[in-house]
């Protein structure tokens, strides 16, 4: 955790896409990015991603409106949206087209906050 935690910061001063964030998070972890989503209509969040790590399990990274970044343990309520967020981000371009994650992501982001993982 205190890996994840040194990678989120020096990641947090670069002008580079969140997704290239997440990635550099990952890899400097030994996680793997599961899924990495807008969140269209948040008030406090752009971007939400999570990082899988095995049997040790979930880590959900998000970007707020002023681009930083902050992590989150997912516990076992956000299991279900974790696999359908990933699910979709696994699909082919075309095919998520016409799939919609909004509903999962914005679920997993209020999860987070009531839980008071993320800031409200």
């Amino acid at each position: 955790m205190v890996l994840l935690e040194q990678s989120i910061a020096s990641a947090g001063g670069m002008n580079h896409p969140f997704s290239d964030r997440v990635s550099d998070v990952a890899e400097k972890t030994a996680g793997s990015v599961l899924f990495d989503v807008r969140v269209d209509g948040d008030t406090g969040i752009q971007r939400i991603a999570a990082i899988g790590y095995a049997a040790d399990g979930t880590v959900a990274i998000v970007m707020d409106r002023d681009g930083q970044l902050t992590s989150a343990p997912i516990d076992g309520n956000g299991g279900p949206l974790v696999a359908e967020l990933a699910a979709w981000a696994s699909l082919p371009m075309s095919e998520q087209v016409g799939a919609s994650y909004l509903d999962a992501a914005k679920s997993l982001v209020a999860g987070l906050r009531r839980s008071g993982r993320i800031p409200k």
